[in-house]
C-alpha cells in the first residue's frame, strides 16, 4: 500500500476550516494506504510559543485528530519531536536544498517582512528542509496538504529528484494532495481572507461552544442582493458559506443554489449553521471523551514507536548512500 503522511503544527487555536481542509480529509483517507499523522510541534518553535501554550495545544490536535475519526489501531498518530530521525535526516537533506529556493518560498517571505531582520530565525528560513525529511523519511508518496504548503511539497520532489540523481534511488517520490471541495474556508468577518486562527471574529474555533459557532455564523458578512449563488468574485461571503455547507453535507453548489431559490440570506444562514452544529455536536462530544480518558498519552507512545522503526529504515538507507561511516 502508498504511504500517505501528514500533519498539524500545533499554533493557535484549530478552526473548522482545519476541520473541513484536514480533520475530516484525514480520516477518510486514512484507509487508503499506510497512513503517518503526525502532530508538527517542532515546526511550531520557527515562531515565539508559550511552552504551556505548546504542551495544551499538541495534547489537543491529537485530541481532535482521534475525535475526527481517525483509527490509532490503523493510523500511526505522533508527535514529530518524538521521532529524532526527522532532525536527522534534516541535518543532511539541507546539503541538497539551496539559499535561493529557500528565500523564494512564499510563506517564509509572508512571515519575514512582518519582522525585524534581526528576528527571524534560522528555523523559519529552513522550514522547508524539516518538511522535505518529514515526507520522505516515511516514503511517503501521497501528501494531504493545504493550498498554502503545496509550495514546500513541490520543493521537497525537486530534493528527492536531485538527491537521486547524484545517489541513485534512494528516496521516495511525493506528491501533494488538495481536498476539492473545503480546502480553503475563508474568514466569515473577511471572506477574502483564509480562516487562519487569529481572527475571533470570523474563526470558529474547534473550542467555541455550540452557541457562538451559530451567533458567529448567523452574523457572518454577506453580500449584496438576496441570491444564493456560488460566485467567488462577486459574491465572496456567500460562496464562503456555501462552501462551508458542501463540504459538511456533500451537496453540490447546484443543489444548494436549488434548495435556497427565492429564500433569503437569514434562511441560508440558518441552514449552514445547522449544519455546522450537526457535525461539531458529536465531534465536541469525543474530544472531551478523549481527553478525559488519559488514552493520549499511550496512543503518542505507540505511534512514535511504529513511526521509528519505519523512519530508521529511510535513515539507514540516505546515510549509506551518501557514505556515512559504518552505516
Amino acid at each position: 500500500m502508498e504511504r500517505i503522511l501528514s500533519g498539524i503544527k500545533p499554533t493557535g487555536q484549530l478552526t473548522l476550516g482545519n476541520y473541513i481542509g484536514a480533520l475530516k480529509n484525514f480520516s477518510k483517507v486514512q484507509y487508503e494506504g499506510e497512513t503517518f499523522i503526525f502532530i508538527a510541534d517542532l515546526h511550531a518553535l520557527t515562531l515565539p510559543i508559550d511552552p504551556e501554550v505548546l504542551r495544551n495545544n499538541s495534547r489537543d490536535v491529537a485530541a481532535y485528530y482521534i475525535a475526527a475519526g481517525l483509527d490509532p489501531k490503523h493510523t500511526t498518530i505522533f508527535l514529530q519531536s518524538d521521532n529524532p530521525s526527522h532532525s536527522e535526516l534534516a541535518i543532511i537533506l539541507q546539503n541538497y536544498l539551496y539559499m535561493g529556493e529557500l528565500s523564494r518560498m512564499t510563506q517564509f517571505k509572508d512571515k519575514s517582512q512582518k519582522m525585524k531582520e534581526e528576528a527571524i530565525g534560522l528555523g523559519l528560513f529552513a522550514y522547508p528542509v524539516l518538511m522535505a525529511s518529514d515526507i520522505v523519511i516515511y516514503d511517503a508518496k501521497r501528501i494531504p496538504v493545504g493550498e498554502d504548503q503545496v509550495q514546500h511539497v513541490e520543493l521537497a520532489r525537486d530534493l528527492v529528484k536531485r538527491f537521486n540523481n547524484r545517489y541513485g534511488d534512494v528516496l521516495v517520490m511525493p506528491k501533494a494532495e488538495m481536498v476539492k471541495v473545503g480546502a480553503r474556508i475563508m474568514s466569515l468577518s473577511d471572506p477574502t481572507k483564509k480562516m487562519s486562527k487569529s481572527d475571533p471574529k470570523g474563526d470558529i474555533y474547534l473550542s467555541d461552544s455550540l452557541e457562538v459557532m451559530r451567533k458567529k455564523i448567523m452574523s457572518a458578512v454577506t453580500d449584496m442582493g438576496r441570491e444564493i449563488k456560488y460566485d467567488v468574485e462577486n459574491k465572496p461571503g456567500i460562496s464562503n458559506l456555501m462552501t462551508i455547507l458542501s463540504s459538511l453535507t456533500g451537496k453540490s453548489f447546484q443543489e444548494i443554489e436549488n434548495e435556497f431559490v427565492g429564500k433569503g440570506y437569514g434562511d441560508f444562514k440558518r441552514a449552514v449553521a445547522d449544519a455546522v452544529i450537526n457535525e461539531m455536536t458529536p465531534f465536541k462530544a469525543r474530544y472531551e471523551e478523549v481527553i478525559k480518558s488519559g488514552e493520549i498519552d499511550k496512543i503518542l507512545a505507540d505511534g512514535a514507536s511504529r513511526a521509528r522503526k519505519v523512519s530508521e529504515l529511510t535513515l539507514k538507507r540516505v546515510q549509506k548512500a551518501i557514505g556515512l561511516y559504518n552505516k
